[in-house]
């Protein structure tokens, strides 16, 4: 499994022209997944993203987590994480 973070505070997916999703404050997540991930990978890297501390404190310090700012994520599937670029 691997993943792409971006702290956005606002972000869209476009397809065809139309919103398929979109969200104010929070993290745009692109997310390859391979045979081998499990739940317990995904569980592991669900709770790794939600307690993230990237986002201000009152102090404009990075000390706050995606729970703490009830922010969004936009969850963009992304094969091509494991593309071979050889």
């Amino acid at each position: 499994m691997r993943a792409v973070l971006q702290r956005v505070t606002q972000a869209s997916c476009v397809v065809d022209g139309k919103t398929t999703g979109q969200i104010e404050n929070g993290f745009l997540v692109l997310l390859g997944i391979e045979d081998a991930d499990t739940i317990e990978d995904l569980e592991w890297l669900a709770q790794k993203i939600i307690n993230m501390r990237v986002f201000s404190d009152e102090n404009d310090l990075m000390n706050k987590a995606l729970i703490d700012v009830y922010g969004s994520i936009l969850l963009v599937s992304q094969f091509t994480l494991f593309a071979s670029t050889k």
